[in-house]
């Protein structure tokens, strides 16, 4: 259950919002620890190419930077721990910068071709790809060389929740829809062929 998220989000002053609109405001139920992952969410972090990363300047505020890279690039090391590495970039280290004065941090996972979304908060660290090798190994995605990783960033989860599908607009990645269309395309060849036999055994007129 989410719990933690549930009570680190409803703060008084939102509370104090629902009753202004509402009428009344939701109970924050009691949240003795973190909120642990389970299959389902083990699941879905590990399918995302991609992820919105949420943190905090040192003047507070707030700075959200997208992050990709292939399917699976987030890996979820326990059942309340996140990873992945990072490659040099543009250089800018905003998200990196910020973490070393404030370790909060808010991951938002969206599905958009299924409509679902998930959202984490937590604690993260950057860590040196050279002076934790082992974790640079275990956090490199298929594919890409170790020695590309110029540090890592792990997270401590402390809560999560799922959002409603409600105004989440439908969008597909070139690989989702080549794969709905390779059905398509089979079926396309094979009348194209049939059509090309009948037309080379239809005698001329």
């Amino acid at each position: 259950m989410a719990h933690h998220f549930i009570s680190t989000a409803l703060t008084p002053a939102v509370l104090r919002a629902q009753e202004a609109y509402y009428g009344r405001s939701q109970s924050v139920p009691p949240a003795p620890g973190p909120d642990a992952l389970g299959e389902d969410e083990a699941l879905f972090i590990q399918s995302r190419d991609s992820f919105y990363l949420g943190t905090v300047t040192e003047d507070g505020w707030p700075y959200i930077q997208h992050r990709g890279g292939p399917r699976g690039f987030l890996k979820v090391l326990d059942a309340h721990t996140l990873g992945f590495a990072d490659f040099p970039g543009n250089r800018q280290l905003l998200s990196t910068g910020n973490l070393a004065a404030n370790d909060r941090v808010a991951l938002f996972l969206m599905d958009y071709a299924q409509r679902t979304r998930l959202k984490l908060n937590g604690h993260a660290e950057v860590i040196s790809a050279k002076a934790n090798p082992a974790l640079a190994a275990e956090l490199a995605p298929e594919g890409i060389p170790v020695r590309a990783v110029e540090r890592m960033f792990r997270i401590r989860v402390t809560g999560f929740d799922w959002n409603c599908p409600k105004f989440i607009t439908p969008r597909f990645t070139a690989e989702e829809i080549e794969t709905a269309a390779a059905p398509l395309k089979r079926r396309i060849a094979e009348l194209e062929a049939r059509l090309a036999t009948k037309e080379r055994a239809t005698p001329a007129p």
